[in-house]
């Protein structure tokens, strides 16, 4: 079975990461960023990734750090799940319609930590939730994960539609 546990403890945050690649998209996340946690219970139940995040962050400053290092937790659970990466597929493409949103997403999963992310969003925020976050990087899986990934948006007016294909893309 391709699972994997990342552990994570910094002067901000104290991260535990789980992943079952071969799961049927089961999640348990707990991060205290109410659409965080929406974003990743629909990262699991889309990719049928079994996903368990538990997270205690400084949140009283900001939810970058909280954000980003589950990412950087995620992106290393999920190469170490893969192991040698035999018998999985290398190159991928899809374009997602979802509502008013299109979304391309084109994965190398080649060991190169490239990510091409062209986003804009109109608002600064999802709810209480920053856009800056995924944008600068905080919501996608880091080069740990190495998928060099583009993803290229069409207009939309829905923020959080657009928000859970670019959290789906990386």
């Amino acid at each position: 079975m391709r699972t994997a546990t990342i552990k994570r403890k910094t002067k901000e945050t104290d991260i535990e990461v789980t992943v079952n690649l071969d799961g049927t998209g089961a999640s348990n996340v707990a991060t205290g960023i109410g659409f965080f946690d929406h974003m990743l219970d629909l990262l699991a139940r889309h990719s049928r990734i079994d996903l368990s995040v538990k997270a205690v962050g400084d949140l009283h400053i900001d939810h970058h750090h909280t954000t980003e290092d589950v990412g950087i937790a995620l992106g290393q659970a999920v190469k170490q799940a893969l192991g040698t990466m035999a018998g999985i597929t290398r190159y991928a493409s899809v374009h997602m319609p979802m509502d008013e949103t299109l979304s391309r997403v084109v994965i190398d999963i080649s060991g190169r930590p490239v990510l091409v992310f062209k986003v804009e969003f109109p608002r600064d925020k999802v709810g209480q939730f920053d856009t800056e976050l995924i944008a600068s990087g905080a919501m996608r899986p880091p080069a740990t994960a190495r998928p060099a990934c583009p993803a290229l948006r069409s207009p939309s007016s829905d923020d959080e539609f657009f928000a859970a294909l670019a959290g789906r893309a990386a």
